[in-house]
């Protein structure tokens, strides 16, 4: 299990594919709102110009030296639903990023996000 004490540490790092494919560079870290466990990264990708941020998940994710290599092909990844580097996820925008990889959304009992920024 990632600990999420060391998430702070993993900012400007690259993001990984499974097959050592870079895709970006690691912006924040979401953790899940009922665990409070890293659950999803962003990640800022596209030219220097015209960066955005795209959501991958970090279940199966591996933390090396510089890098974190996450379970899902680089294709996949930029094809997620984007926010612009300012922006932040609206919660009605949660369930799509999360359909994006085929995972369950579960928002809290009131209807509280699932992610919270780190």
């Amino acid at each position: 299990m990632i600990k999420a004490a060391d998430i702070r540490e993993w900012r400007t790092q690259d993001v990984l594919d499974p097959d050592g494919h870079g895709i970006g560079s690691l912006e924040a870290v979401y953790v899940d709102t009922r665990t409070d466990e890293p659950a999803m990264a962003t990640v800022q990708i596209g030219l220097p110009t015209r960066h955005r941020l795209v959501f991958v998940p970090l279940d199966g994710a591996i933390v090396g030296p510089g890098y974190v290599k996450v379970a899902y092909a680089k294709a996949l990844v930029k094809k997620c639903p984007a926010i612009g580097t300012d922006d932040v996820l609206p919660a009605e925008d949660e369930a799509a990023v999360f359909a994006h990889y085929g995972m369950a959304y579960q928002p809290g009992a009131g209807g509280e996000r699932q992610l919270a920024r780190r």
